[in-house]
């Protein structure tokens, strides 16, 4: 028989009474007063459709075949294939004014994560990393900002920018291929255990090893290079240890929990989501694919709901059942909108003109719709909305200053949001 040294004791006494035990000390960390803010963002990736979603238009031949359904927030209603969704409206707030320019996949995609445009030659950060300054410390073991799945991204989608590498997102799970189920690729990070073979302290031996033989060269040769080279490298160093790498151990959770969020990428990342921001992540992102739906929208926005329904509705849920809700904002966006009318090939085109995103959650007044699109859904009629506007909003909403300046990569002071945002103070608590 193997001895029962401490580490097999404490694995084997931790997955016999952790049903017990965790809940507990995940609600005592959630009612902590000096527990952070953290803000997790549902990405759409390709533009999802306003009009089969959050602003559905039922009269009008824009609408399409799906119905219209009340939620759980009084006259807020929306498309029949949220049924669960509808359920958590009280905690969430529709923006349906939404109004920008950028038409083009990359450009909206790097507009609405970084709250800028490309332009001379500053290497703007995404949104996360801009959270991760504010909001993690360097010896923290887990990251301040992960992103799950962040399929169709280009490198600038996912760049800290000027802010360096000490605030690039934690990527867990492939970024290629489809957007099936788990059998498409786990949502694991890889090398993080040690190799086979080797002990602990073993590994501590090589780490001192590595550090004394690279002290002299770094130290000759300072600059961004061999500063993010050192950042990388504690950063893996810290997640490695056993309680950092458990947050990502999906298999703690009990079968029934996982099959609430759906036994899907999406929905174990969304349940993956809450694991980590319950240990202090600050900024989590979790992807959904495939909305730029150009032809068959509607079986197409059918199929995705099927997903997004379960997997939003449980995340909303939990968080809100482990005393989470109150310090975790949660918004649902993508790039822009899709088209009120319907092409040819039954299906709905790129259109960032009026369009919707929701918030939830922390700082946050559900219950509500914001702003107003025509009987056609073309135009926004009432408080259209900006890309500075929204993120104002959430750094409001999580307690960040968005007019707090960082240092840019030409030498210039860029505000965490342009000043031209102004907050939606109707959503904000």
């Amino acid at each position: 028989m193997k001895p029962l040294d401490r580490r097999n004791f404490l694995r084997t006494s931790t997955a016999a009474v952790g049903a017990s035990w965790l809940p507990a000390l995940a609600a005592r960390a959630a009612n902590d007063p000096a527990r952070q803010r953290a803000c997790i963002v549902l990405w759409m990736a390709g533009g999802p459709t306003q009009t089969d979603t959050f602003d559905p238009k039922p009269d009008h031949a824009n609408g399409g075949p799906f119905k219209a359904i009340d939620t759980a927030a009084n006259g807020v209603r929306i498309a029949e294939h949220l049924p669960l969704v509808a359920k958590q409206m009280k905690h969430l707030a529709v923006v349906r004014s939404m109004s920008t320019k950028e038409g083009d996949h990359g450009r909206a995609t790097l507009h609405l994560r970084t709250g800028n445009l490309p332009q001379g030659g500053i290497d703007f950060p995404t949104f996360g990393s801009l959270v991760s300054k504010e909001r993690t410390h360097p010896d923290d073991d887990l990251p301040g900002y992960v992103s799950i799945s962040p399929r169709g991204f280009g490198p600038t989608a996912l760049s800290a920018g000027f802010l360096g590498s000490r605030h690039s997102p934690l990527v867990v799970g492939d970024t290629g291929g489809g957007y099936g189920g788990e059998e498409g690729g786990a949502l694991r990070v890889e090398n993080l255990g040690l190799p086979a073979g080797i002990s602990e302290q073993r590994a501590d031996e090589r780490r001192a090893l590595l550090e004394e033989s690279e002290a002299d060269f770094l130290a000759s040769r300072p600059g961004v290079a061999t500063d993010s080279h050192k950042s990388a490298y504690q950063r893996a160093v810290r997640l490695m240890k056993e309680s950092a790498a458990r947050a990502f151990d999906l298999s703690e959770e009990k079968a029934a929990v996982r099959a609430r969020y759906g036994r899907n990428r999406f929905g174990q990342g969304c349940l993956l989501a809450r694991r980590l921001v319950e240990r202090g992540v600050p900024f989590v992102e979790v992807t959904l694919g495939g909305w730029d739906t150009h032809d068959n929208n509607f079986t197409q926005v059918k199929n995705l709901c099927g997903t997004l329904d379960p997997a939003w509705a449980t995340l909303m849920a939990d968080l809100k059942d482990r005393g989470l809700l109150e310090t975790t904002t949660v918004v649902w966006m993508g790039e822009f909108g899709r088209t009120p009318g319907i092409n040819p090939r039954n299906g709905r085109d790129h259109y960032p003109n009026a369009w919707s995103v929701v918030l939830g959650g922390g700082g946050i007044v559900g219950g509500q719709a914001v702003g107003k699109t025509g009987a056609d859904g073309l135009k926004v009629e009432e408080r259209p909305v900006s890309v500075p506007d929204l993120l104002a909003t959430v750094c409001r909403a999580i307690g960040i200053d968005p007019n707090k300046q960082n240092m840019s990569n030409v030498s210039r002071p860029i505000r965490i949001v342009d000043q031209a945002g102004k907050p939606v103070k109707e959503v904000l608590a």
